[in-house]
């Protein structure tokens, strides 16, 4: 009796260390697993990039009552930009010589086809349907892509894009913070606002890359003409959406709003 109480005391002795042994052979296999996924993130600091047609200023006056709506398949726009990025990173040497434009561009086009379709719909049901909206939908690869470039900055913040331009020793541009200052923002105009605000912090990456790839082009005037006085236009307009936005919310927009258009430069 004693003797086998002893042997069976040994077998659970034995059978504890097989399942620590397994424990911590698990507990390897998901630490790798999460160091796989980490290096597929560092691998993918230098990948392309998704660049797409923006609908930054392709749009009417939306009617109040498609509003909604419209904000909504907007961010579904930006989410599903984000999303085919992520996803071009993580596959970098993945497929054969189509395997982006099969596996990631093409669907890509189909769900902003869809989105951009609703889009049109939604303002169609209350004024004139829009129409071309599509020819936003094909996205190509554009530039160099900084590790956690996915989460855009705070506008005016050295972000992804100028850490871009000064790793190559590039400018890169200043902008005022628009956000600063609105001040207290109507609550029904909060949704819009932070959506034209993260297309602000989208089109300073986007002038960013552009310097950065562009060094050397050009005359003395190129930055100002192709890049500075562009990027001037297109944050007029999304400025111009943000004091829209807060008069309908029954806000008053702040005095000189639309001179923080302008940007300059940060001289590396």
């Amino acid at each position: 009796m004693s003797r086998a109480r002893k042997t069976h005391r040994k077998h659970r002795v034995i059978g504890i260390g097989l399942v620590g042994a397994g424990l911590i052979a698990g507990g390897l296999a998901t630490a790798g697993a999460f160091a796989g996924e980490s290096g597929s993130a560092a691998g993918g600091a230098s990948a392309q990039t998704i660049s797409c047609p923006s609908a930054d200023g392709k749009l009417p006056e939306i009617p109040a009552g498609a509003q909604d709506e419209v904000e909504r398949n907007l961010a579904q726009l930006d989410k599903q930009l984000a999303e085919a990025n992520d996803r071009l990173a993580r596959s970098r040497g993945e497929g054969g010589p189509n395997f982006v434009q099969n596996a990631i561009l093409g669907p890509l086009e189909d769900k902003r086809t869809a989105a951009l379709n609703r889009i049109e719909t939604a303002i169609g049901r209350l004024a004139e349907k829009p129409e071309g909206l599509e020819a936003l939908a094909t996205c190509a690869l554009g530039g160099q892509a900084a590790a956690g470039e996915a989460a855009p900055p705070a506008e005016g913040a050295g972000g992804d894009g100028e850490e871009q331009g000064a790793a190559a020793g590039a400018p890169t541009v200043d902008c005022a913070d628009v956000a600063s200052q609105l001040g207290a923002v109507p609550a029904e105009a909060q949704a819009r606002i932070d959506r034209e605000l993260a297309q602000l912090r989208n089109q300073i990456d986007e002038a960013n890359g552009r310097l950065a790839r562009s060094q050397g082009e050009g005359g003395p005037n190129f930055v100002q003409n192709a890049i500075l006085g562009p990027l001037e236009g297109k944050r007029r307009a999304v400025i111009d959406r943000i004091g829209q936005a807060v008069e309908r919310g029954g806000g008053q927009p702040p005095a000189g709003l639309g001179g923080l258009a302008s940007c300059g430069l940060n001289e590396q």
